[in-house]
């Protein structure tokens, strides 16, 4: 009985013995404010019509003036006033009469969630005075008409990031008159990288429109071989896309007062991006199974993921890194957190975090997959954000490291990040947060171990070159590659990067010293390996050289594994084996050619084609063995896009999608998407089959609504096929 009755009480009483107010700790929700607050008993001769009275309130909030344009806000796609924090911006207020300085006394309030407090930043009043303070809360008149003043507002450059409600407060003799709620007058105030005094301040206009304005990027993906990219629309300018990044800080119940500092909110967001512990945006999958979903590879941008969970609530199905990192991309960028996507090649999944990956081979020198629990990602992606780090000493802020795909905890959640790329760099990874994952991310070694039959461990060989072998990011105002493996890590063997891994090691990075294990390598005889560049559904051959630069002659027994992986370096099976001896003359090299049958992967291949080949040779003279492994991934067909008709903003174009199917099968259950940010919302369209060599031609009606350069991206997906893309850049003219 007792427990019945207090949990009825709970319900009453929603404080706790902690605190004063509940948690405030979302945007959403408002208190109620009072038209009229009294000062004590109001006579009853009392008419608030007598006193100065707010009539309406003009916000110049279109695109075309003069608020979002100077603030560089002009490209959302929302009716209400975005403004950026740190830097004027003007309302017009409309009295009943004319204004009185000497006897009128009026104040602004700018108000946020529930329980607004002043002390916290959710509570802001401004009174109107003479000069605006660079970086403080303040308002001045700029001109006085009839019966109107336009006012210049400042806000902090500390200021909380979000939806502030907006009322104007009138003093009278016996109380205080207040405008009636009004969602119109709304006003977002986001980062302001145009700003010094701002944490994200950006000093170059270029990489300014690169990293917070361009809404369409590239993802690089394939493997380092073999670089392959596509197209990611960001899209943070779509409508509802901003209301759906605020509402990512409501689910992770990030406290308002925290708002306006970037290093607490990129490290929230990067465990509310996937759904692991908090039921977050993106639910990964890496299995190949993609039932009840969209598979990873199917989505061209980030809008229709962030406005599917902000509309249900549920995480969005699925993802894997470069879907994470799309649409953490799009939330940084449409807060004003300057960002960019990363991709790094051979990127180590090193569980242990001891910079070693080990590679386990049993007595045939096959990889024994049991034992073997490190794996290389073919690639990788992640993001940067660029902000100062206060937290830190002086030096390390820039641009910091931040990754929303699960792989391992951090402080109990699924997140990693910020973490100094600059720390990173120079092996100081004692500084938070999650510095030591991201710095065996590229910067592990790789060893063959060989188990003998009493437990002792022989390293048969390392490598010390292959993780991290190349880090790259799109390039500022253009559609290449900028590579950016310097900013991580210095030239391999160079002092520098020994001095950098030693600090490292010094701050806890666990690595273990060749010294702990025996390790003769045999270094008269070298091996090498090559695969020919192939397309999809054809043969190709594998090439696996031998040189040997000694004077015996020696026979060495070579086994070559082909295995299809998913691109986290997982195996999923093997396709091909093959052994063969080959005699080595002295002084001499020699080539040893391996075909590859499309009938021998096609019916095991996973989504992005990619292949891992490990190859193991024992010298027999001295039983010394060689290692060597390599990734390979297939070139896959890609859509055609064209237009058809003028490309006139307000004008009705057609959009034609193009696709040939290359396979020797029947292709089923196809999936097309076409998306182009300004120009069309995201459409879908099934189509049930595509026999083989025919052709699929697909038109669409759309009217673009903004001149300039825009891009359409398509993709295609079927069970058989995945990772099929198309884009085309079009110039949109003005009317």
């Amino acid at each position: 009985m007792s427990e019945t009755t207090s949990t009825t009480e709970e319900k009453k009483l929603p404080l706790n013995g902690r605190r004063a107010i509940p948690p405030n700790n979302s945007n959403d929700e408002e208190n109620e404010v009072p038209e009229m607050e009294a000062f004590g008993l109001i006579p009853r001769g009392f008419n608030p019509r007598d006193y100065l009275r707010v009539e309406d309130i003009y916000m110049f909030k279109e695109p075309h003036e003069i608020n979002k344009q100077e603030h560089h806000t002009d490209k959302y796609y929302n009716p209400k006033l975005i403004v950026r924090r740190g830097q004027a911006f003007q309302i017009q207020i409309y009295f009943n009469r004319p204004y009185k300085p000497e006897t009128d006394q009026f104040w602004l309030e700018y108000l946020m969630g529930r329980y607004p407090q002043q002390n916290k930043g959710t509570y802001i009043p401004i009174v109107v005075g003479n000069v605006l303070k660079p970086g403080q809360w303040g308002a001045k008149i700029i001109h006085r008409e009839n019966n109107s003043i336009r006012l210049s507002i400042m806000s902090s450059t500390t200021c909380i990031i979000g939806k502030f409600r907006l009322y104007v407060a009138v003093l009278t003799p016996f109380g205080i008159l207040r405008t009636r709620r009004n969602s119109a007058t709304d006003t977002y105030i986001l980062f302001n990288p145009w700003c010094q005094l701002d944490a994200v301040y950006l000093d170059d206009e270029k990489e300014r429109e690169e990293y917070v304005l361009n809404d369409v990027g590239i993802v690089f993906h394939g493997n380092v071989e073999d670089i392959k990219s596509r197209s990611w629309s960001y899209g943070q300018f779509e409508e509802n896309v901003l209301d759906a990044c605020l509402f990512l800080m409501d689910k992770a119940e990030l406290e308002l007062s925290g708002r306006g500092n970037p290093i607490k909110i990129c490290r929230v967001a990067s465990a509310v991006i996937n759904s692991r512990d908090d039921n977050g945006v993106i639910a990964g999958s890496w299995n190949n199974t993609y039932d009840y979903g969209v598979a990873p590879s199917a989505w061209t941008g980030s809008v229709d993921i962030l406005l599917e969970y902000y509309s249900s609530k549920q995480p969005v199905r699925y993802g894997q890194c470069w879907v994470f990192a799309g649409v953490f991309n799009t939330f940084l960028r449409c807060l004003g957190i300057p960002a960019r996507l990363i991709t790094n090649y051979s990127s180590a999944h090193d569980n242990n975090a001891n910079l070693r990956l080990d590679f386990f081979l049993d007595d045939e020198g096959k990889v024994d997959t049991r034992l073997t629990k490190d794996s290389v990602w073919n690639y990788h992606c992640w993001n940067e954000a660029w902000m100062t780090r206060p937290d830190l000493p002086v030096g390390f802020g820039g641009w910091q490291v931040v990754d929303g795909t699960p792989q391992e905890t951090s402080d109990g959640m699924y997140r990693c990040g910020p973490a100094s790329v600059q720390a990173i760099k120079h092996g100081h990874v004692c500084f938070q947060f999650d510095a030591p994952f991201v710095y065996a991310e590229v910067n592990g070694d790789i060893f063959y171990t060989k188990m003998e039959k009493n437990g002792t461990q022989v390293v048969e060989g390392i490598d010390t070159t292959h993780i991290g072998q190349l880090i790259v990011t799109k390039e500022v105002g253009g559609d290449g590659m900028m590579n950016i493996t310097e900013e991580y890590k210095f030239r391999e063997g160079s002092d520098e990067e020994r001095l950098a891994l030693e600090t490292a090691v010094m701050y806890g990075v666990k690595k273990q010293s060749v010294q702990d294990t025996t390790y003769q390598p045999q270094t008269d005889v070298e091996m090498d390996f090559q695969a020919q560049k192939a397309v999809l559904g054809n043969d190709f051959k594998v090439t696996i050289t031998f040189k040997n630069k000694s004077r015996n002659s020696y026979t060495a027994t070579t086994y070559l594994s082909g295995n299809i992986v998913f691109y986290t370096g997982v195996t999923k099976s093997e396709f091909k084996k093959h052994s063969f001896s080959a005699k080595l003359e002295p002084s001499s090299s020699r080539s040893f050619d391996v075909v590859i049958r499309s009938s021998e992967y096609m019916s095991d291949l996973l989504e992005q084609a990619s292949f891992h080949f490990f190859v193991t040779a024992r010298i027999n003279e001295t039983g010394k063995i060689l290692a060597v492994q390599k990734a390979t991934v297939l070139e896959i067909p890609t859509l055609r896009i064209k237009t058809k008709g003028e490309l006139v903003a307000g004008k009705e174009m057609s959009v034609i999608v193009e696709f040939t199917n290359p396979l020797k099968q029947t292709l089923e259950n196809v999936t097309l998407r076409l998306e182009g940010p300004g120009v069309l919302r995201t459409i879908k369209k099934q189509f049930g089959r595509i026999p083989m060599n025919s052709t699929l031609t697909w038109e669409v009606k759309c009217t673009p609504m903004r001149p300039g350069l825009r891009k359409l991206i398509a993709s295609l997906s079927c069970d058989a096929l995945r990772h099929v893309y198309g884009e085309l850049n079009v110039q949109i003219q003005k009317p």
